[in-house]
């Protein structure tokens, strides 16, 4: 699913939603988690997952086609670690609870309870 295919998907779920409205949301979601990734926090959606940052130490690689030894800067790589409903979702688990067992999670978020978490400076746990 792309971005575009998301926000038509959102709105079609939400047809009282300007689509303007729905692509706005959706791009401040993507600017905040981007934003807190760029600040080195850690962003957690309840039951989705939590997106992270690990840091790389430079390191000697080789080039694959000449096998030349080259250096690799040090370097910041987002990280994503999937959350148990989602984890149980993908195996096969349908009770999984906020699913309605119609599949249909991108409407759960009025139960009042977003999901969307953020932590910062916690690089362990979930």
């Amino acid at each position: 699913m792309t971005k575009s295919e998301l926000i038509l998907r959102i709105g079609a779920l939400n047809p009282h939603l300007y689509h303007r409205d729905v692509e706005r949301i959706v791009t401040t979601i993507f600017e905040e988690i981007t934003n807190a990734l760029a600040r080195r926090d850690r962003v957690e959606l309840r039951g989705f997952g939590a997106f992270s940052v690990k840091e790389r130490d430079a390191r000697k690689g080789r080039n694959p086609r000449t096998g030349e030894t080259v250096a690799v800067e040090e370097k910041v790589v987002p990280f994503f670690k999937t959350g148990k409903e989602l984890r149980d979702r993908l195996n096969g688990r349908s009770d999984v609870p906020g699913t309605g067992g119609d599949g249909n999670t991108l409407t759960s978020a009025a139960s009042g309870d977003a999901g969307l978490h953020k932590e910062s400076g916690n690089p362990g746990g979930n």
